[in-house]
């Protein structure tokens, strides 16, 4: 028989919960690079901006706590969002606010998320960590992997357990864009059942079609935002919730104390003043330029099967052999991202746009080792 109280002090991870133990943890880009002992030199593999400018915080005393909620960057989100500003929450990065709304509206072990694999894996990982069953609804590429409404109303019909629907739009790991009818016949077939949280971390390469619009007369939906695309500020880690006062006010009872440091929301200011914005939004017209550019030219190339039209800051590549171009590449310091275990993206990469540069070296490599395999 085991002896359990010798086995948890030789290892007190046995002592967490037993579907922690069991948890795969969110193998992020920098995990899996970290784990594989990668040494890149040219790194499309966690969707960040290829440029960036020098950025640094004005405060240079920190032995206060910073504020709760940073008034001054509250206000500058809600006027860049055209919003009040009782609809924004600042969280750190747009993986707090997932946890977020798992943490406030399912208990455990009693209630569930619904997501629409493939899709972010943050929203699983959130799910489990706090006890919530994962409710899968499979999305197909010959839909241009937009959820089947139908199903997705049948499914909160019958399982009155789903308390938190998770959306990503445009989608990560596709590039895909859901239609503003789909997210508003999900938002009136979750009102009164539950929560409808659409993730708009790539909404600055396609500003025209933020569900933002939905707010006003859905309170129950939410969207989730971030500074770490086109704003080039992913090493800050600062997301925001928009969505009602209620749902804003219910957030904050379970948001931690001090949440922002004050660098953070130092920086965030400064990216969020008009000057900061319109130098975002020429990033992400010039990144939207390069992806195109480099979508033509990747479809050209031979053993490519599919290029699929994004509307974020990278491509998702259908190749022969995923596996075997991803780790070529990978040996030449090129590390782009492997989607080949997400359903229904069999041997799929995915490429962040880089620079002019970086983008024409990937392009050489890839047009040596496909005509060699060929």
């Amino acid at each position: 028989m085991t002896d359990l109280k010798a086995l948890t002090k030789r290892d007190p991870a046995q002592l967490a919960r037993p579907d922690v133990q069991a948890l795969t943890p969110y193998q992020s880009a920098r995990r899996i690079a970290a784990a594989a002992g990668i040494q890149g030199e040219i790194w499309l593999n966690a969707n960040e901006s290829s440029d960036a400018d020098p950025m640094a915080p004005l405060e240079r005393f920190f032995n206060r706590y910073p504020e709760p909620q940073p008034e001054a960057v509250v206000k500058a989100y809600a006027t860049y969002a055209g919003l009040n500003e009782n609809q924004v929450l600042v969280t750190r990065g747009g993986d707090e606010g997932i946890e977020l709304f798992v943490r406030t509206f399912c208990r455990p072990e009693k209630e569930a998320i619904l997501q629409f694999p493939p899709t972010y894996g943050m929203y699983s990982v959130s799910a489990q960590t706090n006890g919530a069953e994962v409710i899968n609804l499979v999305t197909s590429p010959e839909n241009n992997w937009v959820p089947n409404v139908d199903v997705a109303v049948e499914l909160l019909t019958q399982r009155p357990e789903i308390k938190v629907v998770f959306v990503c739009s445009p989608g990560n790991p596709t590039g895909n864009l859901v239609p503003s009818d789909v997210l508003e016949t999900l938002a009136k077939a979750t009102q009164g059942r539950a929560i409808l949280v659409i993730d708009e971390a790539y909404i600055e390469f396609a500003p025209e079609t933020t569900a933002v619009n939905l707010l006003a007369q859905y309170p129950h939906v939410a969207l989730i935002r971030t500074l770490s695309k086109a704003f080039a500020l992913a090493g800050l880690r600062c997301g925001f919730v928009l969505s009602s006062p209620s749902m804003i006010n219910a957030l904050k009872k379970v948001i931690a104390p001090y949440p922002i440091p004050t660098p953070t929301a130092d920086i965030a200011q400064q990216a969020l003043s008009p000057v900061g914005i319109e130098v975002m939004r020429q990033r992400a017209k010039a990144c939207v330029a390069r992806r195109e550019a480099l979508r033509t030219a990747l479809s050209a190339l031979p053993g490519i099967l599919a290029v699929v039209e994004s509307q974020s800051n990278f491509l998702l590549v259908k190749l022969n052999d995923a596996n075997l171009i991803f780790n070529e590449l990978r040996n030449q310091g090129i590390v782009l991202r492997d989607q080949s275990r997400q359903p229904t993206l069999d041997n799929c990469i995915r490429i962040t746009v880089g620079t002019e540069a970086e983008n024409r070296r990937l392009l050489d490599a890839l047009l040596t080792l496909l005509t060699e395999t060929c």
